[in-house]
């Protein structure tokens, strides 16, 4: 088949309607951002994403999944995981629990047509320490997985390219992704009237490409305190409102992240249900 017939299959896919995994968390804790501690750490973290099955010819399924273990109980642990496909909202999923050491989330879901599969998890925990200070311990972990599930070949899945084949399939599928964002990002852009030029643009999925990178011009210690506030953020404003009783199916495409080139202030720009939001977040580099 040609490129164009891949192409053609993986747009009809895109437009499939599909089942999407979410859980009411609605009356959960908050994430909430203190100053990071040195004194605790997580010794396990880990989004994945991976195929499990095939269901007949029409569908198989993935299973997603995340886990953290830190190095000691802290008083209140929680992970929120997205899971997104082609760049559309397939999956939320947030669980805490008080005094533990390690948390572990696995899903399974049900899928038709090839796809691009993108996840991305932010662990979290609350110390409570003896002086009564709070403290807070984070980390970020995301995965991908492509799936090719073309009517003339077997059914497979890749993280990284090992052929041609796969080259090919890569290609297309971020191509299609990408232009369907870059459209929707740009009435964003239009909408609330802002210059991209001014702004480093990271999509939501891209974010844990700063555990270890510092964003321009700042140490990394202050990228790891924006990222704690930013999805402190997120969590009340994206997470939480995708997941409440009204919303059984939301509509949302991957959020994009603008960070300042001043670096003063990000901004958080999604659209929920046909709602567009901004978020507006400015920095506060020094703790108190």
């Amino acid at each position: 088949m040609n490129k164009w017939g891949f192409l053609s299959i993986i747009i009809v896919s895109i437009s499939v309607a599909v089942s999407i995994y979410i859980i009411n968390i609605h009356t959960l804790p908050a994430i909430t951002y203190f100053p990071i501690t040195e004194d605790q750490r997580f010794e396990k973290v880990q989004t994945d994403i991976s195929l499990f099955s095939e269901n007949g010819n029409d569908s198989y399924e993935i299973i997603w999944s995340a886990t953290s273990v830190s190095d000691a109980p802290t008083y209140l642990r929680q992970d929120a995981s997205l899971l997104f496909d082609n760049g559309r909202l397939r999956g939320l999923r947030s669980i805490w629990k008080q005094d533990t050491d390690s948390i572990i989330m696995k899903e399974r879901l049900f899928h038709e047509d090839s796809s691009l599969f993108q996840a991305i998890t932010f662990h979290h925990g609350e110390i409570h320490k003896q002086d009564k200070s709070i403290h807070s311990m984070q980390q970020i972990t995301a995965d991908q997985l492509y799936v090719i599930d073309s009517p003339t070949t077997a059914l497979e899945s890749f993280k990284k390219p090992q052929n041609n084949y796969e080259v090919e399939w890569k290609n297309l599928l971020e191509k299609t992704t990408r232009q369907q964002l870059l459209y929707h990002w740009n009435q964003l852009f239009t909408h609330f009237d802002i210059d991209s030029s001014n702004y480093l643009s990271v999509p939501l999925t891209s974010l844990a490409t700063y555990q270890t990178k510092p964003l321009p011009s700042l140490t990394q210690q202050e990228t790891d305190k924006i990222m704690g506030q930013l999805w402190e953020g997120l969590y009340k404003n994206y997470i939480v409102p995708a997941t409440t009783k009204n919303n059984k199916k939301p509509t949302s495409y991957i959020p994009i992240i603008l960070f300042s080139k001043d670096q003063d202030h990000l901004l958080v720009l999604f659209e929920l249900n046909g709602r567009k939001n901004q978020l507006i977040q400015k920095y506060s580099l020094t703790e108190s």
